[in-house]
Parts: C-alpha cells; sequence; structure tokens
C-alpha cells in the first residue's frame, strides 16, 4: 500500500472550527491485490483526524486493520479495498454494493450559503432554472428574524423546490422553537442540525414539528446508536469521509432507513476520488432523495477528470469498473 500526498485548492476559503482552511489536503492510497484500487483519505478539522494524524496512522496501516484506524485514513483504505474488490468482479462499486439493475445518475441539491435575501433568491432561482430539485440555505448567523424573512422571499420567488435550511448548531431551543413554529407554514422540508450537536433530546423534541429534523454534527458526536435511541432527527447527514468510509457510510443509510429515517449522503468538500465513492454510495440507495454531492465548483482544482460531474441537477454515476476506472495515485500526476 502507498498514500501520495495531494493539495487542492478551495475556491473560497472555508471557516471551519479550527480556523480558515484555503486547500483540501489529503493522500491518494493504492493497493495491488486483490486487484489495483484507489481511494481518497482527505482529513478535515473538526471531522476527523489532523493530516499529520492521518499520515501516520497510513503509514502504519498494512490494510487489514481498518477498524484501528482514524475516519479520515480508514476511508482510504477502506475506499482502495472496495476499489479493488468491486474491480476484480467486474463491476462499479454501487452494483459491487448490491444494486442490481443500472444507476445512470442520483439527484444532488445545490447550496445557496448565507447570503443576503436578493442574493439568496437569485442564487436559488438560478439553481432551479439549472434543474436543482432541492437547494439549502444556511441560517443561523445572522438574527432569526432575518433569516426567516429570507427564507419567505425565497420560498415566495420559488415555491416548488424542496428548501432545506442548515443551521449548524447555532439556535438556543427557544430560537429554534419559534423558527420551526414559523417555517411550518413555508413548507420547508428539514432543518439541519438546528441545537448545538450535544442536545439530542431537544433535536427530538423539535420533531413533534411539521418541519424536519436532520442530524449532522450531531450524529458524528454521540454516534448512530445513541441519535437512533434518542429518535433526535427525520434525516441523517452522512459524510462517508467522517463516517470512516463507504461501507460505513452505506451501513447507516440502510440502518437509517430500517428505522424510518431519511439518508442524505454529502462530502466533506473532499477530491473527486472520494466524492465519486459518495455518489455510488447514493446510487446503492433506490429511491434517495436529493444528497450533498455537488461540491466539485468549492474546489479552484480537482482531480481530472470528474468520474461524476453535476449534470441539471444530478450527479452522473461513474459506470466504469471499480470508483472511477482510476488504478493508482500515477493516474492523477
Amino acid at each position: 500500500m502507498n498514500a501520495d500526498y495531494f493539495s487542492l485548492p478551495l475556491a473560497e476559503p472555508l471557516a471551519t472550527a479550527a480556523g480558515d482552511i484555503t486547500e483540501r489536503e489529503g493522500f491518494l492510497v493504492g493497493i495491488d491485490a486483490p486487484a489495483p484500487g484507489l481511494g481518497e483519505a482527505c482529513p478535515l478539522p473538526g471531522w476527523t483526524e489532523s493530516l499529520d494524524e492521518c499520515r501516520a496512522a497510513l503509514e502504519s496501516a498494512d490494510g487489514g486493520e481498518l477498524d484501528t484506524l482514524p475516519p479520515a485514513a480508514r476511508h482510504g483504505v477502506s475506499l482502495a479495498l472496495l476499489d479493488g474488490a468491486a474491480r476484480d468482479a467486474g463491476l462499479p462499486l454501487y452494483r459491487h454494493f448490491g444494486r442490481d439493475e443500472r444507476v445512470e445518475s442520483v439527484p444532488v441539491n445545490a447550496t445557496v450559503g448565507d447570503a443576503a435575501t436578493e442574493t439568496a433568491v437569485e442564487r436559488v432561482r438560478d439553481s432551479v432554472d439549472a434543474g436543482f430539485p432541492a437547494v439549502k440555505l444556511k441560517v443561523g448567523a445572522r438574527p432569526l428574524g432575518t433569516d426567516l424573512d429570507r427564507v419567505r422571499a425565497v420560498r415566495d420567488a420559488c415555491p416548488d423546490v424542496e428548501l432545506r435550511l442548515d443551521a449548524n448548531g447555532a439556535w438556543t431551543r427557544a430560537e429554534a422553537a419559534e423558527a420551526f413554529a414559523a417555517l411550518d407554514a413555508l413548507d420547508v422540508a428539514y432543518v439541519e442540525q438546528p441545537l448545538p450537536a450535544g442536545d439530542l433530546a431537544g433535536h427530538a423534541d423539535l420533531r413533534r414539528h411539521e418541519t424536519g429534523v436532520a442530524l449532522d454534527e450531531g450524529l458524528y458526536e454521540h454516534g448512530v446508536d445513541a441519535a437512533l435511541d434518542a429518535g433526535a432527527a427525520d434525516t441523517w447527514i452522512l459524510k462517508p469521509m467522517a463516517m470512516g468510509g463507504p461501507d460505513v457510510a452505506l451501513e447507516a443509510a440502510v440502518l437509517a432507513r430500517g428505522a424510518g429515517i431519511d439518508p442524505v449522503v454529502t462530502t466533506t468538500i473532499d477530491g473527486a476520488v472520494a466524492r465519486a465513492a459518495a455518489v455510488h454510495v447514493a446510487a446503492a440507495l433506490p429511491g434517495v432523495r436529493a444528497c450533498g454531492l455537488a461540491t466539485g465548483d468549492l474546489l479552484a482544482a480537482d482531480f481530472d477528470p470528474d468520474p461524476a460531474p453535476v449534470e441539471s441537477g444530478r450527479a452522473r454515476v461513474p459506470q466504469k469498473e471499480g470508483n472511477t476506472g482510476a488504478t493508482s495515485p500515477a493516474d492523477y500526476a
């Protein structure tokens, strides 16, 4: 097994709990058996181990110790193994996961961000015109009344699009209760992480409203079993890189569906190799909702060519054997 360092510049700086970052750094992981396989380990502060911890874990890994690895390193190794196994079976990865029929594409949402009202309306209209079936609007950084006015303006301008909000845990219980009472009349599909990650009980209480509750950070802080036991969400946001691999994300998605919870697969703004794997996870789920996989344009440069480009609000599912068709880090040199 070998791991080659890469750095992909971001189109705009990304704010994280560890500070702003301007590039996504990680490793392309190559294996030789059972067939050549390629994975991506792209750690993100606040979600996974650090870059140095990821490097050290990959240097000490032999491919047979997956569950001892931290999330991003495990993702890189597990994806390389899955890629090799799917290639050995002569199947695209989503078919290797067990999906019987051919899947050409999966629906994805557009992310509008925390723009002022007029800009947000314009961006949502552009997304709808581009064919996106759902859009996600960031909330929580502005006063609650301002955010609610923004959401009303977007809904008035685009009455038919599926509207999702992401509060990143910014609201108190009182603010969230006020927000949900107003949002119930605006046909909002769900609010992602309305409360701080530690408050599973508060999220469970919000489910009395018509507007759905989605867990993101809270799912990773507590784990899927605790989130399930708490009845804390209608939707789980599943990030394969942060969960430790596409196999883990798919297992969580199946568990969620069995409990009546919708899985939405998304990325941590990874490179094209990991993004393609997330698309395969979504493709393995019949009838999957629009997922957060239209993140390639957040990178100023990426691995080329993109194996899962987004067109008309859908991500194309790679059909080559394995994940992307690439067999080693040298394919992206």
